[in-house]
């Protein structure tokens, strides 16, 4: 499956967040994370970062996508070294 995740965390914690992301996903903006997963590496990230965040003030949301038929990615403005096209 297709996972884009984005997170909303305290500065504190982004660089244990954003490490444990890279593991399994491509960085595409600076909170912004996306690739293929399988079901048993998507379990294996969310155990990973549920102990690294406050579910007060933390917030991961992860958007899951079966297949990227009926898909398509546009980047307006500056393109970064982690951009990838779908």
């Amino acid at each position: 499956m297709y996972i884009i995740l984005t997170y909303d965390i305290a500065t504190v914690k982004i660089s244990k967040v954003r490490k444990v992301c890279k593991k399994y996903l491509r960085h595409i903006q600076k909170s912004v994370f996306e690739g293929s997963l399988t079901c048993s590496q998507l379990k294996l990230l969310k155990k990973e970062l549920k102990p690294l965040i406050s579910p007060q003030t933390d917030s991961i949301i992860i958007y899951e996508f079966e297949n990227l038929k009926f898909t398509s990615k546009e980047q307006l403005g500056v393109s970064n070294e982690y951009t990838n096209v779908i």
